[in-house]
């Protein structure tokens, strides 16, 4: 076992800590309160490459490991979890197509993908069906060489803006195996969208319903056989659950380093509040989960990378624990910062606020013990 970063590694870890510091973390709180979505921020993260982080190279992408991309979320999240969430889920649709996609369609969504001239959305939650994925009931009726397309889909990041849609959708019957995955374009004739939702965080990228109403979509844009789509929406969430892992890394990390600034600074009853045993136990139980959740992340990057058959358990092993982790150190540099962590003038309320919600998507923090829950007791 080998826990040193190659030179290339740290290479473009750096690259990613240098361009969240100075092209995000100085807007990160204006996008928040006026929710604004940093369209070319994003851009110039992708000229980066971090628009197609592990698509292959022969379409514009990058090329890169499981592992790279969680070092770069990780340096991307610890100035705005949010947007980095963004960029992790747009990667995750852009993978779909890159890796059960024809040569075809490859070549025709991924360039644009890759430089973020477009932006992509992953679309499987439903208003009926959220952790019981497999239950959705959007509807995709054969008719020629089109499917024509019903139903709605919930809490879309990327919904009423992107310009990709790669959606589950049933093309037989009940079960996983009747669901089959589509790309469908903005602009498609029926595809609508509902208002943009208001949130308590992730205020940096729009999310809002993808609706269906008799869209029709080429048979051309079905990614894989049909039947195929559950399959392939699982093994996207492998990697999305890794990415969200280390987007909770960056937000605890940037919070545990601000929290040790301020208790070295703030003085209470004569003396600083770093010189309290306290306040020193608190911060090496945070720093000691922070370094325990990244051990997990890069473990589960490294056995997807491998095509490991415990990558599925150890993605959502990771991700329970570095999203879960992650939010309880905020919480606690919160603490530290007393009545300060509750001002806006103070960031922490903000990755508090983003944090929270990497415990419910990509698979809820209970759906996660299930996929342990079940490898353990299945074999």
């Amino acid at each position: 076992m080998d826990f040193t970063l190659s030179d290339d590694q740290r290479a473009f870890q750096e690259t990613a800590r240098t361009f969240a510091s100075a092209e995000m973390a100085p807007h990160a709180a204006r996008w928040d309160a006026e929710k604004i979505f940093p369209e070319e921020t994003l851009r110039a993260a992708a000229q980066l490459g971090f628009g197609g982080i592990y698509v292959k190279d022969d379409v514009g992408g990058s090329g890169l490991t499981r592992l790279d991309a969680a070092l770069i979320m990780e340096e991307l999240s610890a100035a705005c979890p949010s947007t980095a969430a963004y960029i992790s889920i747009h990667n995750m649709a852009a993978w779909m197509i890159d890796a059960f996609g024809d040569e075809a369609q490859r070549h025709r969504f991924l360039p644009k993908l890759c430089t973020m001239e477009h932006f992509a959305s992953y679309c499987l939650t439903e208003p009926s069906a959220g952790s019981d994925a497999a239950s959705l009931r959007t509807r995709a009726v054969l008719d020629g060489d089109h499917y024509v397309l019903n139903g709605t889909k919930a809490f879309i990041s990327g919904g009423g803006r992107s310009d990709i849609y790669v959606a589950m959708v049933r093309t037989g019957g009940d079960g996983a195996g009747g669901i089959s995955a589509l790309v469908v374009e903005r602009g498609t004739p029926g595809l609508s969208f509902g208002k943009q939702e208001d949130k308590l965080g992730w205020n940096s990228q729009p999310t809002a319903a993808v609706i269906f109403e008799n869209c029709r979509v080429p048979v051309a844009n079905r990614l894989g056989p049909e039947g195929h789509g559950f399959k392939i929406a699982m093994m996207g969430l492998d990697g999305g659950r890794i990415n969200i892992g280390a987007c909770s890394l960056g937000g605890a990390r940037a919070s545990l380093e601000a929290a040790s600034r301020y208790v070295i600074e703030r003085k209470q009853f004569g003396k600083p509040l770093a010189d309290f045993q306290t306040t020193q136990f608190k911060l090496a139980d945070m720093a000691t989960e922070l370094e325990a959740g990244r051990l997990l992340i890069h473990k589960a990057a490294a056995l997807l990378d491998a095509k490991s058959p415990e990558a599925t358990q150890a993605s959502a092993m990771a991700k329970r624990f570095a999203t879960d982790a992650g939010f309880r150190i905020v919480n606690d540099a919160l603490q530290l910062h007393g009545g300060y962590g509750y001002l806006k003038d103070f960031p922490i309320e903000r990755y508090l606020r983003d944090l929270r919600v990497h415990q419910i998507l990509e698979g809820t923090n209970e759906i996660m013990r299930v996929v342990i829950s079940r490898r353990l007791l299945t074999g």
